[in-house]
């Protein structure tokens, strides 16, 4: 039998001499010795749960092994020493181990450094697998609990499993005893005594008996029906229901709506086409109105399954329905995909006069309740994404586990995909609307505004100044003209086109007989005076630089300039750089055509539709089906860096797109970050710019030019290269001829010589030429001028084919060369390098965006000096290069002009003006200020408060956040503003005591309301119709009785103006077809921001960037911006403002209806 455990020595060394090495702590520690109490120093070391002590530290084998498992240790106090040794004791840290297993002393040790103590502490904790063990103990504890509990619940299920086979007997052993019973009953009947007069008192106890038993019961089930009110299943259950109650009455609405189109114009059409003088054709009663009658039958079946299924109520199951209705959907993309083209016949029969006759009779229809044939041609559209928030509602209220879930899931998706679809044939509908608004707003029509490719850029009033003989103008004759405002332009700014027209009395829209519609592709916009015209400085010292041109030269009659007005510098530089643009994307598409003429007979923009590199999904971009207006498949999905790229492509200048990424560059990205972009392009061309992207300039066609005789005289022509071949230089026996304008619609051919000022100049018998460049005035940089194209037929005593090629007039031409000097190049075939031709075009776009952010969003250099700073360094950087072209350094300096300058004093009145007025007069009372008055003053402070809000405050929903006094400031002024009119409203009427006053203020209230509406101060009707309908002031039923009945009607159309049903439907319509100056209602954008915030995300899954989103959000802001940019030409008058803004004459909510009560109490019950 074995006496001792044996100890493997070996095995014990390997392990301290690891320990000594590698151990988790090594070090000299003091340990107390167990017979005479002394202390030791001794060399520790810690491996895993073991703990070995040596000698010293060079010793080789250990004095001694610790196994640390299952022991604690923690700090012990010092031991109590006489006072001689005490400070020595204070030098000392004891800290104590306890072994968990019986018979092993506690090992007591001490360390001269308290840091040091811990440390050992805490690895020896760590060491002896404490926390382990105790973990292992709970899960033990809770194994052991667990099987009890097991054990329990077998002992009871056989109690149970027991007592179930007991019941059954019983129930057996009832059943025969019941079935003996009944037996006896039947023998005994005839044997049967009759009870009828039983006991009186009997009879009550009895009675009394069944009436407490039916109360308790009734009592008892009154409890069980109230716990389940107030539960959250039937709170859930309730809005549930409430869901599909509105739903069955939009899908009543929307099929009425149905009805309407089919009966009062769809139907009514075909009978006018099958008569003797047809006014429209069967033909184009079918693209009108598509499959619009299939749609209203599908949707009353839908409809009748609706009520069907409400009749069974409250059992309401609905995705059987949804199951039948949409494999039928499908039909709806027949409609969307055709409904553009729907509105183009639609307005091209709008031009004969017996069919708009006919037309404008069946609108007329009581049923129609004012909507013409678009608008119900546009309801269609929104029925998807209605049911999609339908289902989305009723989601949000079912239970997972009904059985309806998964159905309802299951058609929310399909739906969803079928949106998707539909969404790319959507977007230009917007446009297309505002097109044909406009369009009929014109008296003698627009046939421009039929082009589907026609897109609306912006709108606004500006004022022309008469040109007159040798462009001198009249101080006197002007100052008249702003009086009267006789030069007053509503002008309109499309893609292609450029409309001036004057505004009758009955405000319609009448066109200019010369210089109504100009065409883009015909103008040369000069944007500042030349320094050496003194008649321009004249003009500009008098409009104070407000004034721009146009100079139109059109082909087929002589030219002609326009001078327009601006009412502000901010105005005068958002038309410009518009205008610009526009100008920029035409020619760049015309100059793209002569380029890829050689290699395709196709136009330009289906060339580049072609082009699969160019709208191929990635995964780091998706596209979408709908074109911007480039022609250019729109970005659905994007990664910063792709977006980043697309804003510096050379090939693209599309306004959509630039206006988009200003607009909400910040929610994705940075300005630091755009401009450090910015930056690499112009520094770095080469580098920066993605292959892609150059090889457009560098596209020739290798077959057309192999059969081509080279000149041998030219040794550069003669050598293979990947650069342009030179700039034709033309003879000074050249025979001049008429230049003209690149004309999309007249393509260049490819005999057409590139004519350059530039290169004339070089040529000293070549007067004409240098006397134009010098005489040319400073032009916009997206006019060049020294660029021309010669009709063929001149004679020239060049080879034809030693003229440029159409890839470098492409190249050169996008570099926007100077108008009035000519480049300074060292030699000719500079011109033609590749690099200089990249840095050129690189140059190019990097000043047409910081001029398109400098002039449209100068709010973002006024809060971020830092970006004002790099901008400006960049500029001067560009200002310093020797090989800028003249125009592109007219276009920097302009733009670091714009960016330098001072803040100047804004002629526009502020708020803050108007509340600081010192010397103002005192306020005059409500009855002294005539409704005119009223009405102007409050559209003038309505205007001032909507135009101040910035809108970088639109983005972000920061009005709903907690801090949105800080992060929306001028919003929240806004709302304020609102509410203290309103109030300002309620507290003048309630302030009368007898009933013939208020009602004399209500009906000049509803007068100042309905002026404000003739003003397009939609936003101050809402306020005084929202006062008029405030409780307190709309219980006021003797007031009321008192108010004609004119007056009433007046308020019931304003407030259906301005309702907010259908999200605004009418108010959206009226938007449309107003011209600025415009006050709308903020809220209406609010809840257009919020919606898109709130049901889209601003990342996909993958992490791009939802651009299809921020063009939604983009969309918002120019309206919004739209409205803010155009002022009113209303004077202030300090005594209507000082009534307006007193804010002692406003009583709060509760005051006004405790007025309310006194002024008539209410009535008995």
């Amino acid at each position: 039998m074995q006496k001792s455990v044996r100890y493997n020595e070996g095995h014990a060394l390997f392990l301290s001499a690891v320990a000594r090495k590698e151990g988790t702590k090594r070090g000299y520690l003091s340990k107390k010795a167990a017979e005479n109490s002394r202390w030791h120093e001794k060399f520790f070391a810690l491996y895993q749960n073991i703990l070995f002590y040596f000698e010293n530290e060079q010793s080789a084998r250990p004095a001694g092994i610790y196994l640390l498992e299952g022991c604690t240790c923690e700090r012990a106090p010092a031991p109590k020493m006489s006072t001689t040794g005490k400070e020595a004791l204070e030098k000392q840290h004891y800290f104590l181990i306890v072994f968990g297993h019986d018979g092993q002393k506690p090992l007591e040790l001490r360390t001269e450094e308290e840091s040091e103590c811990d440390e050992w502490v805490e690895a020896i904790q760590q060491a002896s697998y404490s926390d382990i063990i105790i973990e292992r103990e709970v899960l033990m504890q809770k194994y052991i609990h667990l099987v009890q509990i097991v054990e329990t619940e077998k002992v009871a299920a056989n109690q149970l499993r027991t007592q179930l086979e007991d019941q059954d007997t019983e129930i057996e052993r009832l059943k025969a005893e019941i079935i003996a019973l009944n037996k006896t009953k039947e023998r005994m009947r005839p044997y049967h005594v009759n009870h009828e007069n039983e006991d009186p008192d009997i009879k009550k106890i009895k009675k009394v008996q069944s009436f407490m038993r039916g109360w308790l019961c009734r009592r008892k089930w009154k409890i069980i029906v109230q716990d389940y009110i107030c539960s959250p299943h039937a709170e859930s259950m309730r809005k549930r229901n409430q869901i599909v109650f509105n739903m069955v009455e939009a899908e009543t609405e929307y099929v009425h709506q149905l009805y309407i189109l089919v009966n009062c114009f769809l139907r009514p059409l075909r009978m006018a086409a099958s008569s003797k003088k047809p006014p429209i054709s069967h033909d184009d009663v079918s693209s009108i109105f598509l499959n619009s009658e299939t749609i209203m039958f599908l949707h009353e079946i839908f409809h009748q399954g609706l009520k069907a299924r409400i009749a069974n109520w409250p059992t309401l199951v609905l995705a059987d329905l949804f199951d039948i209705l949409l494999p039928m959907l499908n039909i709806y993309q027949e409609f969307v995909r055709n409904h553009q083209y729907s509105l183009q016949v639609l307005a091209n029969c709008k031009q004969n006069r017996d069919f708009d006759k006919l037309l404008k009779q069946y609108e007329s229809n009581a049923a129609c309740e004012g909507r013409m044939l678009e608008t119900f041609l546009t309801y269609p559209m929104f029925q998807i994404p209605r049911y999609i928030i339908t289902l989305h509602e009723l989601l949000a209220h079912t239970p997972h586990e009904h059985v309806e879930r998964k159905s309802l899931e299951f058609a929310k998706s399909k739906l969803e995909e079928l949106s998707r679809l539909m969404h790319d044939e959507v977007s230009d509908t917007e446009n297309i609307r505002k097109n044909l608004a406009i369009e009929r707003m014109i008296v003698e029509g627009c046939d421009i505004l039929l082009d589907t490719s026609q897109t609306f850029v912006r709108q606004g009033s500006l004022i022309q100044l008469p040109s007159v003989e040798r462009g001198k103008l009249s101080k006197v004759r002007l100052g008249s003209l702003s009086l009267k405002k006789e030069g007053e332009r509503q002008c309109f700014l499309f893609t292609k086109h450029f409309l001036v027209c004057t505004r009758s009395s009955g405000g319609k829209l009448h066109l200019l007989k010369q210089g109504g519609v100009l065409s883009l592709i015909d103008c040369t916009l000069i944007e500042e005076p030349d320094a050496s015209d003194e008649e321009s400085k004249v003009g500009g010292q008098v409009f104070g630089q407000l004034d721009f041109k146009l100079v139109v030269e059109p082909s087929d009659s002589p030219s002609f300039t326009v001078v327009l007005l601006a009412p502000s510098r901010q105005e005068k530089a958002a038309w410009t750089s518009d205008i610009s643009q526009c100008i920029d994307n035409i020619r760049c598409n015309g100059l793209m055509t002569s380029v890829f003429e050689e290699n395709s007979k196709v136009t330009v923009p289906h060339m580049i539709k072609s082009d699969v590199r160019l709208h191929k999904d990635d995964v780091d971009i998706c596209f979408s089906k709908t074109l911007n207006s480039c022609k250019v498949p729109q970005i659905r999905y994007a990664s910063v860096e792709r977006l980043l790229e697309r804003l510096t492509d050379l090939r693209f200048l599309s306004i959509d797109f630039l206006n988009t990424f200003l607009h909400t560059y910040r929610i994705f990205t940075t300005a630091t970050v755009v401009m450090d972009k910015l930056a690499d392009i112009y520094k770095k061309p080469f580098s920066s710019i993605p292959i892609r992207s150059l090889e457009l300039f560098f596209a020739t066609n290798q077959n057309n030019r192999g059969g081509e005789h080279i000149n041998d005289k030219s040794p550069r022509l003669c050598r293979k290269f990947s650069s342009p071949p030179p700039l034709s230089i033309p003879s000074r026996t050249s025979s001049p001829v008429r230049t003209r304008k690149l004309s999309l619609h007249s393509p260049i051919t490819s005999q057409a010589v590139l004519e350059s000022v530039s290169l004339e100049k070089i040529i000293p018998e070549s007067p004409q030429s240098s006397e134009a460049g010098d005489m040319s005035p400073c032009r916009s940089p997206s006019t060049p001028r020294h660029l021309r194209y010669r009709q063929p037929g001149g004679k020239t005593v060049c080879n034809s084919r030693c003229s440029v090629s159409p890839a470098s007039a492409f190249a050169i031409a996008t570099a926007a060369a100077g108008h009035g000097t000519p480049p300074v190049f060292t030699n000719s075939e500079r011109t033609c390098d590749k690099e200089f031709i990249i840095r050129r075009a690189a140059t190019n776009r990097v000043l047409n965006v910081l001029r398109h952010w400098v002039s449209k969003h100068s709010q973002d250099f006024e809060m971020n000096g830092e970006l004002k700073m790099s901008v400006i360094c960049l500029l001067e950087e560009v200002l310093r290069d020797p090989d800028l072209l003249p125009q592109e350094r007219k276009a920097t300096a302009n733009i670091l002009s714009a960016l330098s300058q001072d803040e100047q004093e804004d002629a526009q009145l502020r708020i803050e003006d108007i509340l600081q007025m010192a010397d103002c007069p005192k306020a005059e009372c409500f009855e002294s200020l005539s409704a005119m008055e009223l009405a102007e003053q409050i559209t003038l402070l309505d205007h001032i408060v909507f135009r101040s809000i910035p809108y970088e405050e639109f983005l972000g929903q920061g009005w709903m956040k907690v801090d949105k006094t800080e992060r929306t400031p001028y919003i929240m002024k806004t709302s304020q503003h609102f509410n203290d009119m309103s109030n300002l409203v309620a507290s003048q009427i309630m302030t009368h005591t007898d009933v013939g006053s208020r009602a004399s203020s209500i009906e000049k209230w509803v007068a100042v309301a309905d002026i404000c509406r003739c003003l397009n101060n939609y936003n101050g009707v809402l306020e005084i119709t929202s006062a008029l309908n405030r409780s307190a002031i709309y219980r006021l039923k003797k007031t009321w009785a008192k108010v004609s009945k004119q007056t009433k009607a007046l308020m019931d159309k304003l407030q259906k103006t301005v309702s907010s049903e259908g999200r605004f439907k009418n108010l959206r319509e009226t938007l449309k077809n107003c011209n600025p100056p415009c006050v709308p209602y903020l809220g209406m954008y609010l809840t257009d921001l919020a919606f898109i915030e709130e049901g889209t995300p601003n990342f996909t899954e993958e992490g791009l960037v939802n651009f299809s989103k921020m063009r939604m959000i983009s969309h918002i802001i120019r309206e919004i911006r739209q409205f803010q940019q155009t002022p009113y030409r209303i004077e202030h008058q300090a005594k209507v403002t000082q009534y307006l803004l007193d804010k002692t004459l406003i009583m709060d909510e509760d005051t006004l209806y405790d007025l309310s009560l006194k002024i008539e109490p209410r009535l008995p019950a």
